[in-house]
């Protein structure tokens, strides 16, 4: 096969932070997708419909002469009101509602310190088919990173989906094979979305040959038994998973701090890192479903009717590419060769 075409796909789950860096890094998803679920841990959090109206305008501004479509979400706080969540739904254009744990990752500081706090505004997106969105890591410290998604499963998810049964929930950028097996044997109310880093890398990846601070991200990268797990999963046909980037950028002095940031910016060649690793389970039949079908049909959206192109042709990920105030962003995969490139 020398070239692969597939229905345009969307990424739903992507920062595209604010500001300039936004203007530096939000055309490199508007190339790549036609829509995207726009995380809304910015400083200060979108909290509200009328901030996510406001950060509309920014990324519109910012992507130019593009027909790139951001889909909205606000940032669940304890305090969040049901009312909040009814201007939401009527909005049209916010598609979702995240959940952040207090501390658990980049700009979490706002988040949800108790989940019971937020029983009125979860029943009022039960009702209204809002889907909640999980970053799904405990934050307590007595418990090993690198085992607090399985613990998210047991403490928080589970009793959640018991008291709003009919709540739609994507488990985020699921690490291992708990969550797949989780989300498998769940009903239909809850999907998932898979990285490109969760797929490609496993841990060794943040140590090999010294400290790798562009592969650091949260959720963390696990075991290798656990990447073979979402690979399958990816690959699986289930429409219980689909494409979700977390490409996160931050400044490269950020990372290479004495307390680096988490997150990892793949957006400039997420689509063809997918076909990498959907090639590597000789699965590329399935990129389409997972990439372009599963995301809009859980969210109740339109599948796209234009397609890209995929060739295969090697070509080398940049080392670095320019950010805000003369700062630069080191990408997933600097400076390596990929086989596929959108044409």
């Amino acid at each position: 096969m020398t070239q692969l075409q597939i229905t345009r796909p969307d990424d739903w789950h992507v920062h595209l932070r604010d500001g300039d860096v936004l203007n530096h890094v939000a055309p490199y998803t508007a190339q790549q997708f036609a829509r995207a679920i726009v995380m809304p841990n910015l400083q200060p959090p979108v909290t509200s419909v009328k901030q996510a109206v406001e950060y509309v305008d920014r990324i519109v501004h910012a992507i130019g002469d593009s027909d790139f479509e951001p889909l909205m979400t606000l940032y669940l706080t304890d305090n969040t009101s049901a009312e909040e969540i009814i201007l939401a739904e009527k909005s049209c254009f916010v598609k979702a509602v995240k959940l952040y744990p207090a501390g658990a990752t980049t700009n979490s500081s706002a988040g949800v310190t108790d989940i019971r706090k937020c029983d009125d505004a979860l029943a009022a997106m039960e009702e209204a088919g809002l889907p909640l969105l999980v970053h799904g890591e405990v934050t307590d410290p007595a418990i090993d990173v690198f085992d607090r998604e399985a613990a998210f499963i047991d403490q928080v998810l589970m009793p959640l989906m018991n008291r709003f049964p009919r709540l739609k929930i994507v488990f985020e950028h699921i690490t291992t094979a708990d969550a797949v097996d989780f989300v498998l044997n769940t009903g239909l109310t809850i999907g998932a979305t898979i990285t490109p880093q969760h797929l490609l890398l496993n841990r060794n990846a943040m140590f090999k040959g010294g400290m790798r601070p562009h592969n650091y991200c949260l959720p963390v990268l696990k075991r290798e038994q656990h990447r073979q797990a979402l690979l399958h999963a990816a690959t699986s046909g289930s429409n219980k998973f689909f494409l979700g980037t977390d490409s996160a950028p931050h400044a490269k002095d950020k990372k290479e701090s004495g307390c680096g940031c988490a997150g990892i910016f793949s957006a400039h060649a997420a689509i063809e890192m997918y076909a990498t690793a959907f090639e590597e389970m000789n699965a590329l039949d399935k990129l389409e479903g997972f990439a372009s079908f599963n995301g809009p049909d859980f969210y109740g959206l339109s599948r796209n009717t234009e397609t890209i192109t995929l060739e295969r042709t090697p070509w080398v990920i940049p080392d670095a590419y320019p950010l805000a105030n003369g700062e630069t962003l080191i990408p997933m995969m600097a400076g390596e060769t990929l086989n596929w490139k959108l044409i």
